[in-house]
């Protein structure tokens, strides 16, 4: 049930944070804090009232097996996104940006954004816009300076503890490229060393406007998008050779050496090849920092046995989610019930192969989010970035119309704002499994559930769980020789906080 009735949900949130020390289930030994999300109605929940269940699972947690550092979780930076809030009033703006970052909100320490324009942005763009310019004397940021730069700052401002921020480019300089185009073709050999220096640069600018690049992707998505909006191609091959021969070496030359470079940055399922390639030596391991991916290859699997396998090739080098989001879907306007219902469809639904469409069934949202992020962290991944943090009632703006779904959406004409469960969603990880956290051990008996668990750096455990059935399901948690119990709501997600484990 819900307990605080009547307010709008990202104002529960706020007061269910400021009570959460004093609300606790408590035995002997255990003392625990259950948050929850749930198709009933709880939004981020403090739950402190349990009924057993009929189903029972049995949860086994060794904080003494440990696997990868967290490093992460949040959204992206988009000019879509940025561009939504210069239309909304100062407190809207405000409460949207202390919502994902501030300290009574999401807590985000990870982000991502895009170098030049992406399908998010109004109209294509580059910072190299004067053709044949080998010493990039033109660059210029200047289309970023009026929405994207400005978003980034405030959110700097409002997050006490900080957060990492990912820049990737999804094409080069049309005049780089055998096309002379911002979408699809290859970047032509003769400007490697160019768009290496186009990095640096973009380092460089973005410093000076006060902002911090933690990491790179050498490009979005280099297999292409069917030739939709910016690409730009490259084979496992071509992107190492540039890795470790062009950008590795200038972003050192520059003073830019601890800049993390990220290989690949496309869907999953395709991830073998390329970390063969990557780290075929330890010459163009040097210069990889890891792997990025996205989720968009199927709706539900999260592809353990290729995350697995990237993992085991370079089990020093990191593993980051970089992109998803519910896509091909024109948001749903304050209808909570449509984000856990299987009524979505993705590109897949309608354009993939007769052999790929068992991928790509119908889903609910809510469900993709929860049980991809928790699969992630159950297959040595360190970071989850969702994509636009803000869009429209339409999904947008961006000047491709390809319409997709945002945690946060806004009627920018009303000046209202609409917190979808996905929001809650992405918090439960958030907030409470923060940077340098480790992935311990977390076993369950029954398939009914999704769990994770993870070691905080203050010594709290956070531990996820996804109901994604019609049956609440009772939880019997053993850790370290101490016992406790609750219950998990039909259709819910939860966050248990435990404090006082020994």
């Amino acid at each position: 049930m819900n307990i605080l009735p009547n307010i709008s949900f990202f104002n529960k949130f706020l007061l269910v944070i400021a009570c959460m020390a004093f609300v606790q289930c408590t035995n002997e030994n255990m003392k625990i804090e259950v948050y929850e999300t749930s198709k009933s109605g709880n939004a981020l929940t403090l739950i402190s009232d349990f009924k057993t269940a009929e189903k029972v699972v049995n949860m086994t947690i060794d904080p003494e097996v440990t696997f990868q550092t967290i490093v992460g979780f949040g959204g992206s930076f988009t000019e879509a996104s940025a561009s939504l809030l210069n239309q909304l009033s100062k407190e809207k703006r405000e409460e949207i940006l202390q919502a994902y970052f501030g300290d009574n909100g999401a807590k985000y320490s990870l982000s991502r954004t895009h170098m030049a324009s992406c399908d998010f942005s109004k109209s294509n763009y580059t910072y190299a816009k004067l053709e044949n310019d080998l010493d990039l004397k033109g660059f210029t940021i200047e289309d970023d300076v009026d929405d994207l730069i400005p978003m980034i700052l405030e959110a700097k401002k409002i997050s006490k503890e900080g957060f990492k921020i990912i820049a990737s480019p999804w094409t080069a300089p049309p005049w780089m490229k055998d096309n002379n185009h911002y979408v699809g073709g290859k970047l032509l050999p003769q400007y490697y060393d160019v768009f290496a220096l186009y990095f640096s640069k973009y380092l460089e600018a973005y410093k000076g406007k006060g902002i911090d690049i933690w990491g790179l992707t050498a490009i979005n998505e280099p297999h292409g998008n069917g030739s939709n909006w910016e690409s730009t191609h490259f084979t496992p091959k071509e992107m190492t050779d540039f890795v470790e021969n062009h950008l590795g070496p200038k972003l050192e030359k520059d003073g830019w050496g601890d800049v993390k470079i990220l290989g690949y940055d496309q869907n999953r399922a395709g991830i073998k090849e390329w970390v063969d390639e990557m780290f075929r030596s330890d010459k163009s391991s040097k210069y990889f920092a890891g792997t990025a991916f996205h989720w968009y290859e199927s709706t539900y699997e999260v592809f353990p046995e290729a995350l697995s396998y990237a993992h085991h090739k370079a089990p020093n080098k990191l593993l980051i989610e970089t992109e998803g989001c519910v896509d091909s879907e024109v948001p749903k306007w304050r209808n909570d019930q449509w984000y856990w219902e299987m009524e979505a469809t993705d590109w897949g639904w309608d354009w993939a192969s007769e052999k790929d469409k068992y991928l790509h069934p119908k889903y609910a949202p809510v469900n993709r989010y929860a049980i991809d992020i928790i699969g992630c962290l159950n297959n040595y991944v360190n970071g989850w970035v969702d994509w636009n943090m803000v869009l429209n009632k339409q999904g947008g703006p961006n000047w491709f119309k390809n319409w997709c779904v945002a945690p946060v959406i806004v009627d920018a004409e009303k000046d209202e704002v609409y917190y979808t469960p996905l929001y809650y969603v992405m918090t439960h990880f958030s907030r409470f499994m923060r940077p340098g956290a480790l992935k311990i051990k977390c076993d369950i008996d029954q398939k009914y559930l999704h769990a994770t668990a993870v070691k905080n750096p203050d010594g709290t455990i956070a531990v996820a769980v996804f109901n994604p059935i019609n049956e609440a399901v009772t939880v019997k948690l053993k850790l370290n020789n101490q016992f406790q119990t609750w219950t998990i709501n039909p259709h819910a997600i939860q966050t248990i906080l435990i404090n006082n484990h020994k």
